[in-house]
């Protein structure tokens, strides 16, 4: 509900049993009775939750909230910590856009005015960029003259744009869909869930947990609307077999009879879909041989993942358990993922890619090897944590002092990597687990920690704490070293001739370019190795093709094509700069390394993407580069440490 909306409940809470015109209203609120009705439909349907609560009309007398006494509370405490009376541009756009997914009918722009205050030049500015936003998701805002604002798409496309509302603005806004429903509707999703867990020993990770809890209050509001989804006799089979069809279906009939709705098997079916697709918690051996015994592909995947990447960095990662144990977990919900058309959304995909270029791109290298499978970048990002988590185990012991407990709101790859890099970093600590917020209560009561370390806000659990990215970057490391007071052990790095100046010459260095597009760009480097004798001319069109899969950008507006290592006949980098930074994928360009760096010497490729990796850390250099005009000078400046 939007402000307006919150106040006509409030006037009818406080005088409940008492009938209120709507002329009242309108006064009051300074807008036309047309307005209030349609409120009063919207805070219908908010009230539906509430059981004893019921909008009564009388003809002449008004409207009146007939409430019991116990809902009246808990609704007035709603409203109470609810309300902002500004909207600012980022949450106006994101109210329009769900507005307008959410309504069953034409929308008219005047409607928009009112409701902001805004001129309507200013809507019109939020629709066109809602507008390009919804295309995306393959749905188009129509304005029909006389009619109104419709959007045209499928239910299904509409639900994952309702999900996504968060991606519309530049801030986020992850908590806007839960700030549609009452604290009371959201409690009875949420402990429903919590039952079933329990009741079939599942283990969602606190992602996953707060995906479904989303999907399932837009599943139960756009069913009381009559607008459910719609699938083939075929793919309802398809899922209806699978064991998360079962749970589902517990789920909804443990929620059915508080929100009085039904819903149909379509709408069962498609949310199995997002326990197919979610991330578990397994924490068993069993759990994980029961995967890899059902599904052949999952095995093959992982194998080839697991072969591959050992061969091209020279570890055996066959070696270690606990890289097999998540990758198969992981794996297993990315094929679902796949299969059923379900879209990932990874929100530090730029972050890996930066801070890990050399595995993300091996992982992606072997990703394409993959038949009939089209693995999205997102996708990948995630594996290369896993991989990454696994090295940084595999080369560097752990020494233990310190006894943390480390809560990681996200998958098993991620908290891996993070439990990796503390105890590879801080050599004075002892990772006790690695566990989701929800279990954090029970762990504390039967294991003594001197520090928790969480990648989300918690409520005082008695235990000092601290909360880092994910990623834990270095300013996440210095404060964590403060508040460990132990000084991370230094790691003593030998001199080693340059990678990128070994593989460059002035004669592939190209400053101060004009270029209008990536793929200009990428074509005219490439022709160069070319004409040069570096690559063979498929290479081009490789780099574009690969280009198109994956934009490799790496952050600090540096970019990294390249084509596959077996289109190589000598090794080169191509480098050019740009007066202008040009369009890259989500990310501006201005410095570009064509990599055309064969793969039998692995060492070396490591070395090449740490380099670079160093670089996006380094603006000041970076800077220094972008101004070169000459192509020695550049080198020598490109080579200083």
């Amino acid at each position: 509900m939007n402000e307006r909306q919150q106040e006509i409940l409030r006037m009818l809470v406080s005088r409940h049993h008492e009938y209120v015109l709507i002329k009242e209203f309108s006064e009051e609120l300074h807008c036309s009775e047309k307005t209030v009705r349609n409120d009063l439909k919207v805070i219908q349907e908010s009230i539906a939750a509430y059981p004893t609560a019921e909008l009564i009309r009388k003809p002449g007398q008004g409207i009146c909230l007939e409430i019991g006494g116990r809902d009246r509370a808990e609704l007035y405490r709603e409203l109470q910590t609810r309300g902002s009376s500004h909207v600012d541009e980022e949450d106006r756009i994101v109210q329009i856009a769900y507005f307008l997914l959410m309504n069953t009918d034409p929308v008219v722009v005047q409607n928009l005015v009112d409701r902001y205050y805004v001129s309507k030049s200013v809507i019109r500015k939020d629709l066109e960029r809602i507008g390009d936003w919804l295309k995306r998701f393959d749905l188009e805002l129509l304005s029909k003259q006389k009619v109104g604002l419709t959007i045209e798409g499928t239910e299904l496309n509409r639900r994952l744009a309702l999900t996504r509302l968060s991606q519309l603005v530049d801030d986020g806004a992850d908590s806007f869909i839960s700030a549609q429903f009452t604290q009371h509707e959201i409690t009875i999703v949420r402990r429903r869930l919590e039952e079933l867990q329990e009741r079939f020993d599942l283990h969602l990770t606190d992602e996953t947990f707060e995906r479904i809890v989303v999907h399932t209050l837009l599943m139960i509001k756009r069913t009381k609307l009559q607008q459910t989804i719609s699938l083939s006799e075929k793919e309802k089979t398809m899922i209806m077999v699978k064991k998360e069809y079962g749970w589902t279906v517990a789920f909804l009939e443990g929620i059915e009879p508080y929100f009085s709705v039904r819903f149909p098997e379509a709408e069962q079916a498609y949310l199995a879909l997002h326990f197919l697709g979610g991330k578990f918690r397994y924490q068993d051996d069993e759990a994980i041989r029961e995967l890899t015994g059902h599904d052949n592909r999952l095995g093959e995947v992982t194998d080839l993942l697991l072969g591959k990447l050992s061969e091209m960095h020279g570890v055996d990662f066959y070696s270690d358990p606990e890289l097999f144990n998540g990758l198969t977990v992981h794996l297993n919900s990315t094929l679902n993922r796949l299969t059923y058309g379900l879209p990932v959304t990874n929100v530090m995909l730029g972050d890996i890619k930066r801070m890990y270029p050399f595995m993300f791109d091996r992982i992606m290298l072997v990703l394409e090897e993959l038949e009939g499978i089209e693995v999205p970048e997102e996708e990948a990002a995630y594996i290369t944590l896993h991989f990454q988590a696994s090295l940084e185990r595999l080369q560097q012991p752990i020494t233990d002092v310190k006894r943390v407990v480390i809560v990681c709101h996200m998958g098993m790859g991620m908290s891996q990597l993070l439990r990796t890099k503390i105890e590879r970093k801080f050599t004075s600590v002892l990772v006790l687990a690695s566990i989701g917020k929800g279990e954090l209560q029970s762990f504390l009561e039967t294991s003594e920690a001197d520090l928790i370390i969480s990648t989300i806000s918690l409520p005082d659990m008695g235990v000092p704490a601290i909360v880092v990215s994910p990623l834990l970057g270095k300013q996440d490391e210095e404060r964590l070293k403060e508040r460990l007071t132990y000084l991370e052990d230094p790691v003593q790095r030998g001199q080693k001739e340059s990678v990128i100046l070994k593989f460059a010459n002035p004669f592939l260095v190209f400053l101060q370019q004009e270029g209008s597009s990536r793929y200009e760009l990428i074509r005219k480097l490439a022709g160069t190795l070319v004409d040069k004798g570096f690559v063979d001319h498929a290479y081009i069109e490789n780099a574009m093709i690969r280009e198109r899969m994956s934009a490799t950008t790496i952050g600090a507006g540096i970019a990294i094509p390249h084509g596959h290592p077996d289109l190589i006949h000598q090794s080169a980098i191509a480098i050019a700069t740009l007066r202008e930074p040009i369009e890259w994928g989500e990310e501006k360009v201005s410095l570009v390394f064509l990599l055309a760096v064969k793969s039998t010497e692995p060492a070396e490729s490591r070395q090449l993407f740490q380099e670079i990796s160093h670089l996006t850390e380094n603006p000041e250099r970076i800077e220094q580069l972008l101004s070169d005009r000459d192509a020695m000078t550049f080198l020598t400046h490109l080579g200083a440490v």
